[in-house]
C-alpha cells in the first residue's frame, strides 16, 4: 500500500514539473489584426486587437484564432511531454 502512495506522489510531482515547464512555453497566433498568445497550459496571456478591426470582424475571426492557438499549444505540450519522458506510471 505504501508503495502505491509513493508512486502516486512521484506521479503528482512529475505532473507538477511538467505543468511548470509548460507554463514557460508560449504560442502566438496573428490573423486579420488580432494577436493571441497562450501559454503551454492553455491560458491566454495576451490578446491584442488592432484599432482598425471592427467588432464584426473580431467576432468572425476570434474563434478560429483561438482554435489555431490551442492546437499549436497542444502540439507543443505533447512534444515537451515526450522530451521530459512523459508521465511514467500512466504509460504516457
Amino acid at each position: 500500500m505504501f508503495e502505491k502512495l509513493k508512486q502516486f506522489r512521484d506521479l503528482r510531482n512529475q505532473a507538477k514539473t511538467l505543468q511548470a515547464a509548460l507554463a514557460q512555453e508560449t504560442v502566438t497566433v496573428n490573423r486579420h489584426g488580432v494577436s493571441l498568445t497562450l501559454d503551454g497550459n492553455l491560458k491566454v496571456t495576451a490578446l491584442t486587437v488592432d484599432l482598425a478591426v471592427t467588432a464584426q470582424q473580431l467576432q468572425i475571426n476570434l474563434a478560429g484564432l483561438l482554435n489555431d492557438a490551442i492546437g499549436q499549444a497542444q502540439r507543443k505540450a505533447a512534444q515537451k511531454m515526450q522530451q521530459m519522458g512523459g508521465l511514467k506510471g500512466l504509460g504516457l
